[in-house]
Protein backbone atom coordinates (compact mmCIF):
# COMPACT_ATOMS: atom_id res chain seq x y z
CA UNK A 1 0.00 0.00 0.00
CA UNK A 2 1.00 3.62 -0.76
CA UNK A 3 2.67 4.71 2.33
CA UNK A 4 1.04 8.44 3.67
CA UNK A 5 4.26 9.80 4.94
CA UNK A 6 4.32 12.12 1.92
CA UNK A 7 0.60 11.95 1.18
CA UNK A 8 0.61 14.92 -1.38
CA UNK A 9 -1.35 13.50 -4.64
CA UNK A 10 -2.58 16.07 -7.38
CA UNK A 11 -5.53 15.32 -9.68
CA UNK A 12 -5.61 17.36 -12.83
CA UNK A 13 -9.34 17.88 -13.84
CA UNK A 14 -12.08 18.57 -11.48
CA UNK A 15 -15.27 17.19 -13.57
CA UNK A 16 -17.08 13.63 -13.32
CA UNK A 17 -13.87 11.71 -12.85
CA UNK A 18 -11.11 13.92 -11.44
CA UNK A 19 -13.33 15.09 -8.37
CA UNK A 20 -14.86 11.77 -7.19
CA UNK A 21 -11.07 10.37 -7.07
CA UNK A 22 -10.17 13.98 -5.01
CA UNK A 23 -12.74 13.46 -2.74
CA UNK A 24 -11.72 9.47 -2.55
CA UNK A 25 -8.16 10.83 -2.52
CA UNK A 26 -8.85 12.96 0.80
CA UNK A 27 -11.12 10.81 2.80
CA UNK A 28 -8.23 8.22 2.42
CA UNK A 29 -6.23 10.81 4.43
CA UNK A 30 -4.05 12.55 1.73
CA UNK A 31 -3.85 15.61 0.70
CA UNK A 32 -5.15 16.69 -3.02
CA UNK A 33 -4.44 19.23 -5.10
CA UNK A 34 -7.38 19.38 -7.48
CA UNK A 35 -6.54 21.37 -10.61
CA UNK A 36 -8.74 22.38 -13.51
CA UNK A 37 -8.42 25.78 -15.51
CA UNK A 38 -11.99 26.22 -15.32
CA UNK A 39 -11.95 29.32 -12.95
CA UNK A 40 -15.74 29.38 -12.60
CA UNK A 41 -15.48 26.00 -11.39
CA UNK A 42 -12.21 26.38 -9.30
CA UNK A 43 -14.32 29.59 -7.61
CA UNK A 44 -17.22 27.00 -6.71
CA UNK A 45 -15.46 24.09 -5.36
CA UNK A 46 -13.19 27.17 -3.35
CA UNK A 47 -17.02 27.90 -1.85
CA UNK A 48 -17.97 24.87 -1.22
CA UNK A 49 -19.85 23.67 -4.10
CA UNK A 50 -20.11 20.69 -6.30
CA UNK A 51 -21.33 20.70 -9.78
CA UNK A 52 -21.07 17.27 -9.94
CA UNK A 53 -24.26 15.55 -8.92
CA UNK A 54 -22.24 12.44 -7.63
CA UNK A 55 -20.70 14.85 -5.34
CA UNK A 56 -22.38 16.76 -2.64
CA UNK A 57 -21.77 19.94 -1.69
CA UNK A 58 -21.36 19.25 1.96
CA UNK A 59 -18.36 16.65 0.86
CA UNK A 60 -16.19 19.40 -1.01
CA UNK A 61 -16.77 21.74 2.62
CA UNK A 62 -15.52 18.74 4.18
CA UNK A 63 -12.70 18.04 2.22
CA UNK A 64 -12.02 22.09 2.58
CA UNK A 65 -12.35 22.40 6.39
CA UNK A 66 -9.39 18.92 6.67
CA UNK A 67 -7.19 21.47 4.46
CA UNK A 68 -6.20 18.19 2.27
CA UNK A 69 -8.00 19.80 -0.17
CA UNK A 70 -6.99 22.43 -2.64
CA UNK A 71 -8.82 23.66 -5.71
CA UNK A 72 -6.82 25.33 -7.91
CA UNK A 73 -5.81 26.80 -11.43
CA UNK A 74 -2.16 26.41 -11.19
CA UNK A 75 -0.09 23.11 -11.08
CA UNK A 76 2.68 24.30 -9.03
CA UNK A 77 0.77 24.19 -6.05
CA UNK A 78 0.60 20.78 -6.37
CA UNK A 79 4.29 20.68 -6.81
CA UNK A 80 6.09 17.49 -5.06
CA UNK A 81 3.36 15.20 -5.39
CA UNK A 82 3.81 12.15 -4.85
CA UNK A 83 1.12 10.79 -7.21
CA UNK A 84 -0.29 12.78 -10.19
CA UNK A 85 -3.56 11.79 -12.13
CA UNK A 86 -4.73 13.09 -15.35
CA UNK A 87 -8.47 13.23 -16.17
CA UNK A 88 -8.75 15.66 -19.19
CA UNK A 89 -11.48 15.31 -21.95
CA UNK A 90 -10.24 13.68 -24.95
CA UNK A 91 -13.08 15.07 -27.44
CA UNK A 92 -13.27 14.12 -31.32
CA UNK A 93 -12.49 16.69 -34.01
CA UNK A 94 -13.31 16.30 -37.17
CA UNK A 95 -13.25 12.48 -36.53
CA UNK A 96 -9.94 12.63 -35.26
CA UNK A 97 -8.87 11.73 -31.70
CA UNK A 98 -8.18 15.57 -29.64
CA UNK A 99 -5.22 14.62 -27.04
CA UNK A 100 -4.49 18.64 -26.89
CA UNK A 101 -5.47 18.14 -23.22
CA UNK A 102 -3.49 15.36 -22.46
CA UNK A 103 -0.89 17.10 -23.92
CA UNK A 104 -0.88 20.40 -22.23
CA UNK A 105 -1.35 18.43 -19.32
CA UNK A 106 1.79 16.53 -19.18
CA UNK A 107 4.39 19.84 -20.17
CA UNK A 108 2.79 21.13 -17.06
CA UNK A 109 3.15 17.89 -14.75
CA UNK A 110 6.56 17.33 -16.52
CA UNK A 111 8.85 19.79 -14.87
CA UNK A 112 7.13 19.16 -11.50
CA UNK A 113 7.83 15.30 -11.87
CA UNK A 114 10.45 14.16 -9.20
CA UNK A 115 12.49 10.59 -8.25
CA UNK A 116 9.49 8.34 -7.26
CA UNK A 117 6.88 10.01 -8.24
CA UNK A 118 4.03 8.30 -9.88
CA UNK A 119 2.13 9.56 -13.11
CA UNK A 120 -1.53 8.14 -13.89
CA UNK A 121 -3.26 8.85 -17.30
CA UNK A 122 -7.35 8.11 -16.69
CA UNK A 123 -8.37 9.97 -20.41
CA UNK A 124 -10.16 7.44 -22.39
CA UNK A 125 -7.40 7.06 -25.46
CA UNK A 126 -6.67 4.88 -27.89
CA UNK A 127 -3.90 2.13 -27.32
CA UNK A 128 -0.20 3.50 -27.38
CA UNK A 129 -0.91 7.10 -26.06
CA UNK A 130 0.43 6.88 -22.49
CA UNK A 131 3.88 5.15 -23.77
CA UNK A 132 3.74 6.41 -27.08
CA UNK A 133 2.41 9.98 -26.39
CA UNK A 134 2.99 10.93 -22.55
CA UNK A 135 5.69 9.14 -21.55
CA UNK A 136 8.14 11.16 -24.23
CA UNK A 137 6.95 14.43 -22.99
CA UNK A 138 7.37 13.82 -19.37
CA UNK A 139 10.86 12.57 -19.55
CA UNK A 140 11.39 15.18 -21.58
CA UNK A 141 10.40 18.03 -19.41
CA UNK A 142 12.12 16.04 -16.44
CA UNK A 143 15.11 15.09 -17.46
CA UNK A 144 14.19 12.08 -16.00
CA UNK A 145 13.54 7.89 -17.08
CA UNK A 146 10.32 7.35 -16.84
CA UNK A 147 10.12 3.14 -15.21
CA UNK A 148 13.50 3.74 -13.63
CA UNK A 149 13.30 7.35 -12.12
CA UNK A 150 9.43 7.86 -11.81
CA UNK A 151 6.45 5.48 -12.74
CA UNK A 152 3.85 5.57 -14.91
CA UNK A 153 0.73 3.96 -15.66
CA UNK A 154 -2.63 4.34 -16.80
CA UNK A 155 -5.91 3.41 -15.52
CA UNK A 156 -9.38 3.83 -17.98
CA UNK A 157 -12.09 5.61 -15.69
CA UNK A 158 -15.12 3.88 -14.82
CA UNK A 159 -17.36 6.59 -13.80
CA UNK A 160 -20.99 6.15 -14.33
CA UNK A 161 -22.58 9.53 -13.88
CA UNK A 162 -25.55 9.08 -11.09
CA UNK A 163 -25.05 5.49 -10.55
CA UNK A 164 -25.52 5.04 -6.47
CA UNK A 165 -24.83 1.46 -7.09
CA UNK A 166 -21.52 1.36 -9.20
CA UNK A 167 -19.30 4.08 -7.93
CA UNK A 168 -15.67 4.42 -8.31
CA UNK A 169 -15.35 3.23 -4.66
CA UNK A 170 -17.22 0.22 -5.81
CA UNK A 171 -16.56 -0.78 -9.46
CA UNK A 172 -13.10 -3.33 -9.91
CA UNK A 173 -10.40 -0.94 -11.26
CA UNK A 174 -8.42 -1.89 -14.37
CA UNK A 175 -5.15 -0.49 -13.68
CA UNK A 176 -1.41 -1.11 -15.66
CA UNK A 177 2.07 0.56 -16.16
CA UNK A 178 5.01 0.64 -18.64
CA UNK A 179 6.80 -2.30 -16.72
CA UNK A 180 6.60 -3.81 -13.61
CA UNK A 181 7.93 -1.14 -10.69
CA UNK A 182 5.36 1.28 -12.01
CA UNK A 183 2.39 -1.35 -12.18
CA UNK A 184 3.52 -1.64 -8.79
CA UNK A 185 3.12 1.74 -7.75
CA UNK A 186 -0.11 2.79 -9.35
CA UNK A 187 -1.30 -0.69 -7.37
CA UNK A 188 -0.42 0.58 -4.38
CA UNK A 189 -2.27 3.59 -4.60
CA UNK A 190 -5.83 2.63 -6.06
CA UNK A 191 -5.58 0.50 -3.24
CA UNK A 192 -4.67 2.73 -0.81
CA UNK A 193 -8.18 4.73 -1.23
CA UNK A 194 -9.66 1.31 -0.68
CA UNK A 195 -10.73 0.10 -4.81
CA UNK A 196 -10.37 -3.17 -5.86
CA UNK A 197 -7.69 -3.38 -8.84
CA UNK A 198 -7.91 -5.50 -12.28
CA UNK A 199 -3.71 -5.62 -13.36
CA UNK A 200 -3.33 -6.43 -16.76
CA UNK A 201 0.01 -6.79 -18.86
CA UNK A 202 0.63 -3.49 -20.57
CA UNK A 203 -0.99 0.26 -20.98
CA UNK A 204 -2.01 -0.53 -24.33
CA UNK A 205 -4.10 -3.48 -22.91
CA UNK A 206 -5.61 -1.42 -20.62
CA UNK A 207 -6.40 1.48 -22.46
CA UNK A 208 -8.10 -0.64 -25.51
CA UNK A 209 -10.21 -2.18 -22.22
CA UNK A 210 -12.26 1.29 -22.03
CA UNK A 211 -13.15 1.18 -25.76
CA UNK A 212 -14.07 -2.08 -25.97
CA UNK A 213 -16.41 -1.72 -22.92
CA UNK A 214 -18.07 1.22 -24.65
CA UNK A 215 -18.05 -0.31 -27.78
CA UNK A 216 -19.93 -3.26 -27.17
CA UNK A 217 -22.96 -0.88 -25.59
CA UNK A 218 -22.60 1.63 -28.43
CA UNK A 219 -23.27 -1.46 -31.17
CA UNK A 220 -25.97 -3.12 -29.19
CA UNK A 221 -27.70 0.18 -28.51
CA UNK A 222 -27.44 0.80 -32.72
CA UNK A 223 -28.96 -2.57 -33.24
CA UNK A 224 -32.05 -1.75 -31.14
CA UNK A 225 -31.97 1.60 -32.75
CA UNK A 226 -32.18 0.37 -35.81
CA UNK A 227 -34.73 -2.16 -35.55
CA UNK A 228 -37.46 0.75 -33.48
CA UNK A 229 -37.15 2.68 -37.20
CA UNK A 230 -39.12 -0.76 -38.72
CA UNK A 231 -40.83 -2.12 -36.03
CA UNK A 232 -43.89 -0.05 -36.70
CA UNK A 233 -43.45 -1.03 -40.50
CA UNK A 234 -42.96 -4.79 -39.57
CA UNK A 235 -46.12 -4.24 -36.59
CA UNK A 236 -44.25 -5.39 -33.88
CA UNK A 237 -44.08 -4.20 -30.64
CA UNK A 238 -40.38 -3.98 -29.91
CA UNK A 239 -40.47 -3.33 -26.91
CA UNK A 240 -42.34 -5.86 -25.88
CA UNK A 241 -40.21 -7.97 -27.69
CA UNK A 242 -37.15 -7.10 -25.93
CA UNK A 243 -39.02 -7.81 -22.34
CA UNK A 244 -39.54 -10.78 -23.99
CA UNK A 245 -36.22 -11.29 -24.53
CA UNK A 246 -34.94 -10.03 -21.65
CA UNK A 247 -36.40 -12.94 -19.76
CA UNK A 248 -33.82 -15.53 -21.14
CA UNK A 249 -31.38 -16.29 -19.02
CA UNK A 250 -28.48 -16.56 -21.06
CA UNK A 251 -27.20 -15.33 -24.27
CA UNK A 252 -29.22 -12.01 -24.20
CA UNK A 253 -28.23 -8.73 -22.61
CA UNK A 254 -30.89 -5.90 -22.11
CA UNK A 255 -30.43 -2.67 -24.43
CA UNK A 256 -33.00 -0.12 -25.45
CA UNK A 257 -34.18 1.84 -28.19
CA UNK A 258 -33.90 6.11 -27.36
CA UNK A 259 -33.61 9.22 -29.35
CA UNK A 260 -29.52 9.11 -29.74
CA UNK A 261 -26.57 8.51 -27.44
CA UNK A 262 -25.12 10.89 -24.68
CA UNK A 263 -21.98 11.34 -22.71
CA UNK A 264 -18.29 11.47 -23.35
CA UNK A 265 -18.29 8.00 -23.51
CA UNK A 266 -20.43 6.13 -26.39
CA UNK A 267 -20.51 8.90 -28.93
CA UNK A 268 -16.49 9.38 -29.11
CA UNK A 269 -14.69 6.12 -26.82
CA UNK A 270 -15.69 3.76 -30.08
CA UNK A 271 -14.52 6.76 -32.59
CA UNK A 272 -11.38 6.34 -30.81
CA UNK A 273 -11.00 2.89 -31.81
CA UNK A 274 -12.58 2.86 -35.17
CA UNK A 275 -9.54 5.99 -35.81
CA UNK A 276 -7.09 3.40 -34.34
CA UNK A 277 -8.04 0.69 -36.49
CA UNK A 278 -7.59 2.77 -39.46
CA UNK A 279 -4.86 4.22 -38.63
CA UNK A 280 -2.63 1.48 -37.34
CA UNK A 281 -4.39 -1.53 -39.26
CA UNK A 282 -5.46 0.49 -42.50
CA UNK A 283 -8.62 -0.96 -42.59
CA UNK A 284 -12.31 0.11 -41.32
CA UNK A 285 -13.89 -0.80 -38.71
CA UNK A 286 -16.96 -1.11 -39.86
CA UNK A 287 -19.15 -2.31 -36.79
CA UNK A 288 -18.28 0.99 -35.22
CA UNK A 289 -19.28 3.15 -38.33
CA UNK A 290 -22.36 1.67 -38.94
CA UNK A 291 -23.37 1.96 -35.10
CA UNK A 292 -22.32 6.01 -35.48
CA UNK A 293 -24.33 6.15 -38.28
CA UNK A 294 -27.20 4.32 -36.65
CA UNK A 295 -27.09 6.16 -33.25
CA UNK A 296 -26.37 9.88 -34.95
CA UNK A 297 -29.21 9.34 -36.96
CA UNK A 298 -32.00 9.00 -34.08
CA UNK A 299 -32.42 13.35 -33.14
CA UNK A 300 -33.77 12.79 -37.11
CA UNK A 301 -35.48 9.73 -36.74
CA UNK A 302 -37.43 11.37 -33.27
CA UNK A 303 -38.17 14.61 -35.33
CA UNK A 304 -40.00 12.77 -38.21
CA UNK A 305 -42.27 10.55 -36.06
CA UNK A 306 -42.53 13.78 -34.20
CA UNK A 307 -43.77 15.11 -37.57
CA UNK A 308 -46.23 12.30 -38.37
CA UNK A 309 -47.73 12.48 -34.61
CA UNK A 310 -48.55 16.62 -34.90
CA UNK A 311 -49.87 15.77 -38.59
CA UNK A 312 -52.37 13.53 -37.10
CA UNK A 313 -53.51 16.62 -35.32
CA UNK A 314 -53.70 18.27 -38.23
CA UNK A 315 -50.81 19.76 -37.15
CA UNK A 316 -47.29 21.31 -38.13
CA UNK A 317 -43.87 21.27 -36.34
CA UNK A 318 -43.94 25.12 -37.92
CA UNK A 319 -45.28 27.03 -34.86
CA UNK A 320 -46.23 24.05 -32.59
CA UNK A 321 -45.43 24.48 -28.91
CA UNK A 322 -43.29 21.58 -28.50
CA UNK A 323 -42.32 20.51 -24.60
CA UNK A 324 -38.78 18.63 -24.14
CA UNK A 325 -38.79 16.18 -20.99
CA UNK A 326 -35.17 15.87 -19.96
CA UNK A 327 -32.31 17.50 -21.45
CA UNK A 328 -29.28 15.42 -19.84
CA UNK A 329 -27.96 12.37 -21.72
CA UNK A 330 -28.92 10.10 -18.66
CA UNK A 331 -31.91 9.80 -16.04
CA UNK A 332 -31.03 11.67 -12.95
CA UNK A 333 -27.92 13.64 -13.66
CA UNK A 334 -27.60 17.15 -15.15
CA UNK A 335 -24.68 15.49 -17.33
CA UNK A 336 -25.70 17.57 -21.27
CA UNK A 337 -22.25 16.18 -22.83
CA UNK A 338 -23.52 15.50 -26.50
CA UNK A 339 -26.61 14.67 -25.32
CA UNK A 340 -29.23 13.65 -27.89
CA UNK A 341 -31.35 16.54 -26.71
CA UNK A 342 -28.99 18.94 -28.30
CA UNK A 343 -29.59 17.93 -31.70
CA UNK A 344 -33.17 17.42 -31.31
CA UNK A 345 -33.39 20.63 -30.02
CA UNK A 346 -31.52 22.34 -33.31
CA UNK A 347 -33.50 20.33 -35.74
CA UNK A 348 -36.88 21.39 -34.15
CA UNK A 349 -35.42 25.45 -34.07
CA UNK A 350 -34.92 24.73 -37.68
CA UNK A 351 -38.22 23.40 -38.28
CA UNK A 352 -40.00 26.33 -36.68
CA UNK A 353 -40.86 24.80 -32.91
CA UNK A 354 -41.30 26.96 -30.47
CA UNK A 355 -39.10 24.69 -27.87
CA UNK A 356 -39.70 24.54 -24.18
CA UNK A 357 -37.62 21.90 -21.31
CA UNK A 358 -38.67 20.42 -18.10
CA UNK A 359 -35.28 18.84 -16.39
CA UNK A 360 -34.37 19.94 -12.63
CA UNK A 361 -31.08 18.33 -12.62
CA UNK A 362 -29.64 20.61 -15.12
CA UNK A 363 -28.19 24.38 -13.29
CA UNK A 364 -28.37 27.33 -15.24
CA UNK A 365 -25.01 27.36 -15.93
CA UNK A 366 -25.58 24.38 -18.48
CA UNK A 367 -28.94 25.51 -19.56
CA UNK A 368 -28.87 26.14 -23.01
CA UNK A 369 -29.49 29.59 -23.87
CA UNK A 370 -32.24 29.03 -26.75
CA UNK A 371 -34.80 26.82 -24.83
CA UNK A 372 -37.22 27.98 -22.10
CA UNK A 373 -37.38 26.23 -19.29
CA UNK A 374 -41.01 25.27 -18.51
CA UNK A 375 -42.93 26.47 -15.60
CA UNK A 376 -45.11 23.63 -14.55
CA UNK A 377 -47.17 26.09 -11.75
CA UNK A 378 -48.47 27.51 -15.11
CA UNK A 379 -51.98 25.76 -17.30
CA UNK A 380 -50.11 25.95 -20.71
CA UNK A 381 -50.89 22.89 -23.16
CA UNK A 382 -48.46 21.58 -25.71
CA UNK A 383 -49.18 20.32 -28.91
CA UNK A 384 -46.28 18.03 -28.26
CA UNK A 385 -44.69 16.83 -25.58
CA UNK A 386 -41.09 14.38 -26.47
CA UNK A 387 -39.78 12.38 -23.56
CA UNK A 388 -35.93 12.18 -23.95
CA UNK A 389 -34.95 11.34 -20.48
CA UNK A 390 -36.57 9.53 -17.55
CA UNK A 391 -35.29 11.32 -14.40
CA UNK A 392 -37.11 10.33 -11.21
CA UNK A 393 -39.61 12.95 -9.69
CA UNK A 394 -40.46 14.56 -12.88
CA UNK A 395 -44.59 14.89 -12.66
CA UNK A 396 -45.77 12.38 -15.26
CA UNK A 397 -49.35 13.22 -14.38
CA UNK A 398 -48.82 16.90 -15.05
CA UNK A 399 -47.25 16.02 -18.93
CA UNK A 400 -49.66 13.63 -20.19
CA UNK A 401 -52.49 16.77 -18.64
CA UNK A 402 -51.07 19.84 -20.30
CA UNK A 403 -49.83 18.07 -23.39
CA UNK A 404 -51.92 17.23 -26.49
CA UNK A 405 -49.98 14.17 -27.76
CA UNK A 406 -46.34 12.76 -25.75
CA UNK A 407 -43.85 10.96 -27.87
CA UNK A 408 -42.19 8.26 -25.35
CA UNK A 409 -38.90 7.38 -26.80
CA UNK A 410 -37.98 5.99 -23.36
CA UNK A 411 -41.29 3.35 -22.80
CA UNK A 412 -42.50 5.35 -19.55
CA UNK A 413 -45.38 6.38 -20.04
CA UNK A 414 -48.86 5.36 -20.74
CA UNK A 415 -51.84 6.96 -21.66
CA UNK A 416 -54.13 7.69 -24.49
CA UNK A 417 -52.66 10.68 -25.48
CA UNK A 418 -49.06 8.69 -25.57
CA UNK A 419 -47.37 7.23 -28.51
CA UNK A 420 -44.19 5.32 -28.57
CA UNK A 421 -41.14 5.61 -30.40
Amino acid sequence: MLKKDNPSILVVGQGYVGLPLSMAAVNAGFSVTGVDLDEVKISLLRSGISDVEDILDEQIRVGLETRRYKPTTSFTEGANFSVAIITVPTPLRSGSPDLSFIEAAAHSLASLVTLGATVILESTTYPGTTEELMVPILEQGSGLRAGIDFYVGYSPERIDPGNKTWTLMTTPKVISGINPQSLAKVKSFYESLGIVTVPVSGTREAEMTKLLENTFRHVNIALVNELAKFSSQLGVNLWEAIDAATTKPFGFMRFTPGPGVGGHCLPIDPSYLSWAVKDKAGEEFRFVSLANEVNSSMPKFVLARAQSVLGRLDLAILGSSVLLLGLAYKPDTGDMRESPANELAHLLEEAGARITAIDDFVSDRFWPEKIRRADTSHDEIFDLAIMITDHSGLDKEWVLAHSRVVLDTRNCLEGENVEKL
